[in-house]
Parts: C-alpha cells; sequence; structure tokens
C-alpha cells in the first residue's frame, strides 16, 4: 500500500481517538466542577464556561507558534507531542483537588493541543492533489465521529464506574493515537524549513499567491465553528420550549444536537470527491448558502421534529464547509507554509469555539433562542458575500498557473 494511504489510514484513527478524548468529557465537566466544591449555582455556571472556554483561548494563542514548528522540525513530531501532552494533562484531571487545578491543566490542555490540524497539514502535504478534497473530507469525518460518539461514551462512563475514571481512560485513547502515531506514520518527502530561514508572519503572507482569500478563508473558519457554537448554549432549552410536554427531554435534545454530525459523516466523502471535480470553492458557496437558509428556517421551527430535520439537513452543509476550506487552502499556499497557514486556521476555529456561545447566549438573553438562528444566518450571509466579493476581485499573482475557477 502506498505510504500516504497508510498515513491516511494512520492519521484517520488517530483524530477518531483525538475527538473522542476531547468530546467525552465536556457532557460531565459541570458535574466535575460541583464535585469540587462550586456549589452555588451563578457561580457553577461561571466556573464551567471559563473552564470550557480556557482551552480554546489557549490553543488560538499557540496554535500559530506550533504550526511554525511544524514547518520547521516535520508533522509527525507535532502529532506525538500533541497526543502525548494531552494524554499526560487530562490524566492529571483525573486527581485534582480543587478548582483551581482543574482550570490550570485545562490552560495547559490548550497548550498541547494540535494533533488535528497537524494531522491535517501532513496529509496535505502527502497525499495528490488531485485527491485532496476527498482525503481532507476522510479526516474530518474521523473528528465527526469522535464528537458524536465522545459526549454518548462520557456519559454512560460517567454513570458506570464515575466521573475521574472518565478521565483515565481519556487518557489511554490518548496513549493509543501516540503509538498510532509513533509506529504507523511515516513522513517522507516533506521539506524542512530552517531555523534561520523560518518567515515571519508577514512574509508568509507574502509569498501567498491569493493572501486576500487565505485570510478570508480564515474568517469563514471562524464563522463555521460559531455556527456550530452560537446554538450550543440554547439548543436544550429551546427544544424544552418546543416541546414543553416531553418528559424525556435530555434524550431528545440530545438527538437534536448529535444528528448533523450524522448527516455530515454520511455525506463528506462524496461531497470531498464531488469537490475534486467540479472545485471546492463551489462546494463551499453552496453549503454556506444552504446554511444560511436552513438557519432562517430553524427560527421559524414549530417542534423538535422540524428543527430536528433542518438541523440533518444542515449536516450535509457541515461536512462539506472545512474540508473545502482546508482543500482551498491547500491550493494557494507552498509547502514551506503550510504549517503556518493550518495553524492560523486552527486559531480562527478555536476562536469561533470561543465566539458562538457567547453570541448565542447574549442574544438569547436579550431577544429570545429564534434571534439565535437568524442573527447566526446573518453571520453566514455577511461572511458569504464578502467571500463572493474576494473571488470576483482580480489578483495580480497567480503563481503555478492556479486560477479562481479551479
Amino acid at each position: 500500500m502506498e505510504s500516504w494511504k497508510v498515513n491516511l489510514i494512520s492519521v484517520w484513527f488517530g483524530c477518531l481517538f483525538t475527538g473522542l478524548a476531547i468530546s467525552q468529557i465536556i457532557p460531565f465537566l459541570p458535574l466535575y466542577v460541583e464535585q469540587l466544591g462550586v456549589t452555588d449555582p451563578a457561580s457553577l455556571t461561571l466556573w464551567s464556561g471559563l473552564i470550557f472556554s480556557i482551552t480554546f483561548l489557549v490553543s488560538a494563542i499557540v496554535s500559530p507558534m506550533w504550526g511554525s514548528l511544524a514547518d520547521r522540525k516535520g508533522r509527525k513530531l507535532m502529532l506525538l507531542r500533541a497526543s502525548l501532552g494531552m494524554g499526560v494533562v487530562i490524566l492529571l484531571q483525573a486527581f485534582v483537588t480543587n478548582v483551581w487545578q482543574l482550570l490550570a491543566l485545562r490552560a495547559l490542555m490548550g497548550l498541547t493541543s494540535g494533533y488535528i490540524p497537524n494531522a491535517m497539514a501532513l496529509v496535505a502535504a502527502q497525499v495528490p492533489r488531485e485527491r485532496s478534497g476527498w482525503a481532507m473530507s476522510m479526516v474530518s469525518t474521523a473528528q465527526i465521529c469522535g464528537v458524536i460518539m465522545g459526549p454518548l461514551m462520557g456519559g454512560l462512563l460517567a454513570d458506570w464506574i464515575g466521573l475521574r475514571a472518565v478521565f483515565i481512560i481519556t487518557s489511554g485513547l490518548l496513549l493509543i493515537s501516540f503509538l498510532i502515531t509513533l509506529f504507523l506514520i511515516k513522513e517522507s518527502g516533506v521539506i524542512r524549513v530552517k531555523k534561520e530561514d523560518n518567515l515571519s508572519g508577514s512574509m508568509v503572507f507574502r509569498t501567498l499567491p491569493w493572501p486576500k482569500l487565505t485570510i478570508s478563508l480564515f474568517f469563514t473558519t471562524l464563522v463555521i465553528q460559531l455556527c456550530n457554537g452560537s446554538i450550543s448554549p440554547i439548543l436544550t432549552l429551546f427544544v424544552r420550549e418546543l416541546e414543553p410536554n416531553v418528559q424525556n427531554i435530555a434524550f431528545l435534545s440530545g438527538v437534536v444536537a448529535a444528528i448533523p454530525g450524522v448527516s455530515a459523516l454520511l455525506s463528506a466523502p462524496s461531497l470531498g470527491k464531488l469537490g475534486d471535480r467540479i472545485g471546492a470553492q463551489r462546494i463551499l458557496f453552496a453549503s454556506l448558502i444552504l446554511s444560511i437558509l436552513l438557519f432562517i428556517g430553524m427560527s421559524w421551527a414549530n417542534s423538535a421534529l422540524e428543527l430536528g430535520i433542518l438541523r440533518f439537513l444542515l449536516g450535509f452543509a457541515d461536512g462539506a464547509m472545512m474540508p473545502a476550506v482546508q482543500t482551498l487552502l491547500l491550493r494557494y499556499c507552498s509547502d514551506r507554509v503550510t504549517g503556518r497557514i493550518f495553524g492560523y486556521n486552527q486559531s480562527f476555529m478555536y476562536l469561533g469555539n470561543v465566539v458562538g456561545p457567547l453570541m448565542g447566549s447574549g442574544i438569547s438573553a436579550v431577544g429570545g433562542f429564534r434571534w439565535v438562528f437568524a442573527a447566526t444566518a446573518a453571520v453566514v450571509l455577511v461572511n458569504t458575500v464578502q467571500l463572493i466579493w474576494v473571488y470576483r476581485r482580480p489578483r495580480g499573482n497567480r503563481a503555478g498557473g492556479v486560477t479562481s475557477g479551479q
């Protein structure tokens, strides 16, 4: 089997276990905070939000640094660093005795992050360019699988063996990711950048054939994550408002929350192949427009069934957007700066994870749940218009014969 195929399969499992590890702790994080002595409802909400957000904030700050180091030292080393580092930090979280220790370790977890973006960059550097859309979509399916399965596993394990034991099992999953990376992934044919040749941030963008598009794609990544995050804080409450007489509201809300992941998982590889044939930018624009229409539809939903159907359809857009963005980023950058570009993109992804819930909570407090969907649609619309505007403007440097029509 060709080495890039072995790497793709190995990275798929590594991203699956990483996605599982990160997401299976989230459902019971407030319960763990409560177990550590924070019992006042207002304080519990504050601490839970802070402990959840601190990881993404730190990750957003350090991702460009890890991307630069990946260009110099290689992406396999970054995968080993991230999987082992997160594994150790999550293991330590099982033994904390107060909430301040947990906060510090969650911040440290953000510092050790970076497995998935470096996995993307490694695959992007080695897969044949004509199959890059399909390959990126396959890696995305691994992350989606982990995000879907993680909360279910975390909830079941927490009820079965206790909260602290889940951290130990999660650490074990990351150890498996570390071993898969160490023994199966081969990094060959990679051009490593010497430290003295490492470019500054401004120089990185000067090497790009279309820097305005790259920056616009960074903001698109932020918007994609914002779309998911803005709904998260209010989804259960909105489902309860739609179905006030349903007894198993937690289960129903869980289904509505998870269902976009199912359709994204089913559609991502096929949409990736389609993007390789007709152009990733066409897939991206179609997905953004579909998202706008669906979020508007959700603001008018009258039942959990209607909301679930619309969110299932949203999953098709979710499964296409991020791989399309990553494929376009790869197309318009050189191997010399791939790690840096993917690191910057990951920073915007983490920022979306922070901004989205804040936006959703704020708008729902002022205008109600339905306005969150409308506001999210408006944000996607602005991003889509701006991206179309960038695509329609001429650019001077068409390096390598790449054109906007590809």
